[in-house]
C-alpha cells in the first residue's frame, strides 16, 4: 500500500467506540485542514468541524447562516481528508426541510465525516451563543431527525440533535424537545447554551443514560465545567468550537502588529519554516517523490 497525501477518513464506528469509552471525547474545533492536522498531532482522538469557524475562515463574517450547505460539506471533506481520526461536523439546520436533510446527510457521509449535528433553529440560523435566535416547531424538527436516520447509509453514522430552545422558550421546552428528538432516533443530544451550572446538571439528570454533548464556548453563555465534572455528569462528547480560532486570530494579530511596528517578526516560540513544512507532511512528500520519480 501507498501512504497517500490524504488520509482515509476514520469510520463512524470508531467514533461510536470512542463515545462508549470511559471518558468524555474531547473534540477541538477546526475550521480548515491545517487546524485539523494540528488537533490530531496534539493527541486528540476527534476533530470538530466548527460552523462558526468555517464562516469566519471562508467569509470573514459571523455565524449567521451565510454559508450554504455545499460550502460546509466542501470544507468538511477537506477536514476529514486531512486526518485519520473521526470528524464531527456542524450541519446547521440541515439546510431546509426533511428532504433537504436527506441530501445533507448523504453529502456529509460521502465527505467522510463520522457524524453531524442538526439544530432546530429557523433558517437562517445564528451561532448558539448569540442573541436573536428563533426555533421551529418541535414536530418539524422531529421530522428532520427521522429523515436523517432514514437517509444514512451507514447505521454507525452518528446523528446529533441540537436544540436551541433554551434561549428562546426556556429550559423546560428545551428538555421536552430533547426527549422528542431522542425518541425520533438521534444518537446524541445537544442542548445548546444552558446558562448556569444548575441547568447543566438538570440536563444531565433529565437524560441520564443518554449520550450528551457539551459545547465549551469561551466567553459564551454556558459556564465552563472541568472535563472531569462533565464526565461525572454523563456527557460523552465535549466540543471546543472557537478556542483554536481565537488562539490563531490572537497570534496573527500579534505577528501583524510586530511587522507593522518594524520588528523582525520572529517571536519566541514561533515555528520555523523547516518545522512547519515537517508538520504538514513534507517528509512524506519527499519519500513519495523519491519512490515514484
Amino acid at each position: 500500500m501507498v501512504a497517500g497525501l490524504l488520509h482515509m477518513p476514520a469510520s463512524p464506528r470508531r467514533l461510536r467506540e470512542l463515545l462508549a469509552g470511559p471518558a468524555p471525547v474531547l473534540a477541538p474545533g477546526a475550521y480548515d485542514a491545517l487546524g485539523a492536522r494540528l488537533i490530531e498531532a496534539a493527541g486528540f482522538d476527534c476533530v470538530y468541524m466548527t460552523g462558526f469557524g468555517t464562516a469566519a475562515g471562508l467569509l470573514g463574517r459571523p455565524d449567521i447562516g451565510l454559508l450554504t450547505g455545499t460550502e460546509m460539506v466542501d470544507n468538511a471533506r477537506r477536514v476529514a481528508g486531512a486526518v485519520g481520526v473521526p470528524v464531527v461536523a456542524d450541519a446547521d439546520t440541515g439546510y431546509g426541510n426533511p428532504l433537504n436533510v436527506i441530501r445533507t446527510v448523504t453529502d456529509y457521509e460521502r465527505a467522510g465525516v463520522a457524524g453531524i449535528h442538526l439544530e432546530d433553529q429557523v433558517m437562517p440560523k445564528r451561532c448558539g451563543h448569540l442573541s436573536g435566535k428563533a426555533v421551529i416547531d418541535p414536530e418539524d424538527m422531529v421530522a428532520k431527525v427521522r429523515a436523517a436516520v432514514a437517509a444514512r447509509s451507514d447505521p454507525d453514522f452518528v446523528l446529533i440533535a441540537r436544540t436551541d430552545a433554551r434561549a428562546v422558550n426556556g429550559l423546560d421546552d428545551a428538555l421536552r424537545r430533547g426527549s422528542a428528538y431522542l425518541d425520533a432516533g438521534a444518537d446524541v443530544l445537544f442542548v445548546e447554551a444552558p446558562q448556569t451550572e444548575a441547568e447543566v446538571e438538570r440536563v444531565a439528570r433529565e437524560f441520564s443514560g443518554a449520550p450528551l454533548l457539551f459545547n465549551w464556548v469561551e466567553g459564551g453563555r454556558t459556564p465552563p465545567l472541568t472535563v472531569h465534572e462533565l464526565g461525572e455528569l454523563g456527557f460523552r462528547l465535549v466540543i471546543f468550537p472557537i478556542g483554536p480560532l481565537l488562539a490563531a486570530t490572537s497570534a496573527m494579530r500579534s505577528y501583524l502588529g510586530e511587522v507593522r511596528g518594524g520588528a523582525q517578526a520572529q517571536g519566541a516560540g514561533r515555528l520555523t519554516l523547516e518545522q512547519f513544512v515537517e508538520l504538514i507532511g513534507m517528509p512524506e512528500v519527499a519519500e513519495l517523490e523519491q519512490r515514484f520519480s
